[in-house]
């Protein structure tokens, strides 16, 4: 008997399939005839569940986005695409944070219910996508020109897909059984005259009886934009406060440590800042003056917005049946990503580094006004602050993915009963390097600065007359350096010189490698016939392999640079896993039971890290009449630390925070209970101010620090177990053809969650919280400043969400005036809360409806077809966000809710803005010369977000998530 042929049929799926379940399987089993007259449906298998069945609906809820959907909207790559659906969380790394440096910036990640991109499993056609050392999956490594569409499994599955999905399973199916060719360009810009997006891609393919292959490459470019083009980014804390945030780390010479005195004791006593006149002499330091607010450097004027990108991919997939029941698959990716970040110059502060290297600027300097060489009083050596205003620092990130998976796979028969079977092999590679410029060699700068003098030629020479060292760049030689130069200023020795470019500033460079073998065989299929249907199974091995390195080169690791310090990362560990699920059908064809079903599974995992573990599921589907469908769903999830998490280096960070017991900024101000202990803290003086970047005292919240702080990994961490429940109802009304409705409750709860630590949420714990063992993590020095910290992973007590899914789906009967049709999809989050400890002596933290976490996120699509011509209208609901208020925190136009009594810290007012909307339109136009032409805009109608001091997900006052602007486009497919 045949068992498969290469297509399945277009009228097998049922219209409720996009609010139900849909197939996973590229492979679906095709119609069979038994006998005359009698037609047996394809056996399919869907995600969520790992048995092959006519039936495509289950205990599970699954989203379904098919190609022309895809086709519809204005969004081109996989990563907008995912990330513009309502049940996704904020971006993890979005393009605006262009501050990220470590390994996976430059990467599109997707976090399902904002519990963490590392608990939502990413696959490819029902195989693993690969992770990297920090856990996320990439999936700007998918190419759009292959996806055939996008199934995302709104539950956790642990049970059966293993440990990484937690959160959810995102299943990116391929394109199949191709026959013909294809190819698109796309090409749009924001109406502002930036960020152009241009793509294109072809596809060819061609099936036959026994075989079937398809090609496909594609290129795209994303060009950036510059936070200086927008109002709420072109300066530290946008529009209404420009001058919040400005650094008098700047682009003019600034003197730090000028001496006016001694006290009784003989100490030094110092007096003002002391920055150049613009087009003064730097030797002379009659040509300075006490530093006003016009020295201050706005570092957003050189910073991106948006980073660029450019992709290349390739990807071939075949097929060929040996025979009519054994076949081989076989596919492989090769994707190349570069991303390149500019960020503003690097803030040089002398005496933030003498402990590495003599980096003041020495008494013996040729170009030190205060020195041996000038005519001032009491010589001595410089402190100074100076930005690399004249070189930015630009970051170019590159990411090459190699994929490869193939499988032997087929059917047989026993008896009656059909069987499938499956042994196959995948492996991911990602091969990174991360090459930046802009930051200086504190070695060659400590010389650079060290003593120098005027040659017998006029030139300015490093060392002494009698100990001179050869003018040049290379290793023996030495360029001085004059850091008091204001930029703008040209010449010998100054910032704009080449020679001094090309001896101070050190090419850092940091490789990084993972990869990913899965080796597995499956079997699924029906055991006995039971009275209400036959009793499914399915059953597998698997062995999983990770291994990742992340390796910053030396002088990242000896912190002999101004980048932040980097250590070694590197580790790996495997697991072998064994799973069985069955589905066993109740009740069929009964009054109030046309259908009953339960599906139970169970997993069982052995780490070479952590030991073994057996996790279980259970879930059922219940039809009382045909056009009502109940579901739910418990399971068990276990997530081991990944590679970073355990075996990460210790890194610098110059972090972003608000001090709570700053007396402008801080909780304190308004909360008798933080003012207390920040009261009681030995260290903290009266009216104390928080200390940021260049020493000064802080001019907004969320400023940068002042002082480098580590973080690393936890070798000490636990894995985290999760219990996930799911209830739902899918209505498809008889009285009202083409209607589908599905309602889904769902709750997820982590135990031991894993989770980076932050020093804002150790000060809070400290201070709002009154957790004293967070108060250990820091150290203040007698000012209050926090000269020293250090953090990193750790396993909270536990964290939980819950919320509702709904999703509205109507087809309008064919009409005069077209097709028309309405797809509306909303998520709910009644709350997202977390406690640090499992003791429950200390408060619930709630993030639900605080910065990137939207208590209501919906989309509503409409879309009209009349002959050739078509359109979508597309909206995107994200409602209104909470925030602390950072300038009026007693009330006023930024502070509406200054009364506010927060559960976890007490008193806490916070800012509520508005819910944003954002509008889509396509137009196209479906050609005679089997072509489609496509004009659009996504937010038409120039929507701009409101003003967030937290910065979430972003490095700007504006949430990361948000469109920046108008966007048009056009499309055009031309087929084959």
């Amino acid at each position: 008997m045949n068992l498969r042929t290469p297509a399945m049929r277009k009228g097998l799926l049922p219209a409720a399939i996009v609010f139900a379940l849909a197939p996973v399987a590229a492979h679906a089993q095709d119609q069979a005839t038994q006998g005359a007259g009698t037609t047996e449906l394809d056996r399919i298998q869907v995600t969520g569940s790992r048995i092959r069945s006519v039936e495509t609906e289950t205990a599970q809820p699954v989203f379904v986005m098919n190609r022309q959907q895809i086709e519809e909207q204005g969004f081109q790559s996989v990563s907008d695409i995912l990330q513009n659906i309502s049940s996704a969380g904020s971006p993890a790394f979005s393009r605006s944070s262009v501050l990220a440096s470590n390994e996976s910036a430059g990467g599109s990640y997707i976090d399902m219910r904002n519990l963490g991109p590392s608990r939502t499993l990413i696959l490819l056609d029902g195989k693993r996508l690969g992770i990297n050392a920090e856990g996320l999956q990439d999936v700007a490594s998918i190419p759009s020109s292959i996806v055939e569409r996008i199934e995302v499994l709104k539950d956790g599955a642990s049970t059966l897909y293993g440990s990484d999905a937690v959160a959810g399973v995102v299943n990116i199916i391929t394109r199949k059984n191709f026959d013909g060719a294809e190819g698109n360009v796309y090409f749009g810009q924001n109406t502002q005259g930036d960020g152009a997006i241009t793509s294109g891609d072809f596809t060819i393919g061609s099936t036959s009886e026994r075989s079937s292959l398809l090609f496909s490459a594609q290129y795209s470019k994303e060009d950036p934009v510059w936070a200086k083009d927008r109002a709420y980014s072109r300066t530290g804390s946008g529009p209404f406060h420009p001058t919040a945030g400005r650094s008098v780390v700047s682009q003019y010479g600034t003197i730090s440590n000028l001496i006016i005195g001694t006290d009784d004791d003989g100490d030094p006593i110092y007096g003002d800042l002391m920055t150049l006149d613009r087009g003064g002499d730097s030797r002379n330091f009659a040509d300075y003056h006490v530093t006003d607010d016009n020295d201050l450097a706005n570092s957003n004027e050189q910073m991106m917005l948006k980073s660029g990108m450019e992709r290349r991919s390739i990807y071939t997939q075949g097929r060929f049946d040996f025979t009519d029941n054994v076949s081989f698959v076989a596919d492989a990716l090769y994707n190349h990503r570069e991303t390149e970040v500019q960020v503003a110059g690097y803030p040089f502060q002398s005496a933030a580094w003498t402990d590495v290297a003599p980096t003041n600027l020495d008494i013996d300097s040729y170009y030190n006004p205060l020195g041996n060489q000038s005519s001032h009083a009491t010589p001595q050596e410089v402190e100074f602050f100076r930005r690399g205003w004249e070189v930015p620092r630009v970051t170019n990130n590159k990411l090459t993915t190699y994929r490869f998976s193939a499988a032997f796979e087929g059917a047989f028969e026993v008896g009656e009963r059909f069987f499938d079977w499956s042994v196959g092999y995948m492996y991911n590679k990602n091969e990174g390097s991360k090459v930046g410029y802009g930051d200086f060699n504190l070695i060659n700068t400590a010389q650079a600065l060290g003593p120098s003098f005027l040659n017998a030629d006029g030139v300015v020479q490093c060392g002494t007359p009698d100990n001179p060292i050869a003018l040049g760049t290379s290793p023996g030689q030495c360029t001085p350096w004059n850091p008091l130069s204001n930029f703008g200023d040209a010449g010998p020795n100054t910032l704009a010189d080449p020679n001094v470019q090309n001896f101070l500033f050190a090419r850092n460079q940091s490789l990084s490698e993972s990869e990913t073998q899965v080796f597995s065989a499956d079997i699924s299929g029906s055991i006995v016939q039971l009275p209400a249907g036959p009793l499914g199974f399915a059953a597998g091995l698997e062995h999983r392999k990770e291994s990742a390195m992340y390796s910053p080169d030396a002088m990242m690791q000896n912190g002999t640079t101004t980048s932040n310090a980097a250590g070694l990362t590197q580790g790996q560990y495997s697991l072998d896993e064994a799973y069985l699920e069955l589905n066993v059908p109740l009740l069929s064809d009964l009054p109030g039971a046309q259908e009953l079903t339960i599906n139970v599974a169970g997993r069982y995992s052995d780490y070479d890290t952590f030991g073994d573990t057996t996790n279980l599921k259970g879930g059922f589907t219940w039809r009382p009449i045909d056009q009502l469908l109940v579901r739910g769903n418990y399971g068990e999830g276990f997530r081991a630390p990944v590679i970073g998490d355990l075996y990460g280096g210790l890194s610098g960070t110059y972090t972003y925070y608000t001090d709570p017991c700053d007396t402008t900024f801080g909780n304190a101000v308004v909360n008798p209970a933080t003012a207390a202990r920040c009261a009681a803290d030995p260290n903290i003086p009266a009216g104390y101010r928080q200390v940021v970047q260049g020493g000064g005292l802080a001019t907004q919240p969320g400023q940068q620090s002042n002082a480098m702080y580590m973080v690393g990994a936890n070798p000490d961490l636990l894995p985290e177990t999760a219990v996930t429940k799911t209830l739902g109802l899918v209505w498809s009304p008889e009285f009202v053809d083409g209607l589908d409705i599905s309602l889904d409750w769902w709750n997820v709860r982590i135990e031991n969650a894993i989770r980076s630590d932050a020093l804002t949420l150790i000060l809070d714990d400290c201070y709002q919280r009154g957790i004293e063992s967070r108060c250990d993590f820091f150290t203040r020095d007698a000012t209050g400043e926090i000269v020293d910290a250090q953090w990193g992973m750790l396993n909270s007590g536990w964290l939980e969400t819950e919320g509702y899914d709904l999703e509205v789906n109507y087809r309008l009967r064919e009409t005069s005036f077209g097709d028309f049709g309405a797809n509306w999809q909303t998520t709910y989050t009644s709350y997202l809360n977390e406690q640090v400890d499992d003791t429950g002596e200390n408060p619930t933290q709630v993030y639900t409806g605080f910065g990137g976490n939207f208590r209501i996120r919906s989309n509503l699509q409409l879309t009209w077809d009349y002959g050739d011509f078509g359109a979508t209208w597309g909206m995107r609901y994200f409602s209104s966000i909470k925030e602390n208020c950072a300038y009026d925190q007693t009330g006023g136009p930024e502070c509406n809710l200054p009364n506010h009594i927060a559960p976890d810290t007490g008193a806490q007012p916070l800012n509520q803005t508005g819910s944003n909307t954002f509008n889509d339109v396509q137009i196209r136009y479906r050609a005679p010369w089997n072509a489609t032409i496509s004009l659009g805009a996504n937010n038409v109608f120039n929507r701009e977000g409101q003003v967030l001091y937290s910065q979430p997900n972003s490095q700007y006052s504006y949430y990361g998530g948000f469109d920046i602007g108008r966007f048009v486009y056009m499309k055009y497919q031309q087929r084959f």
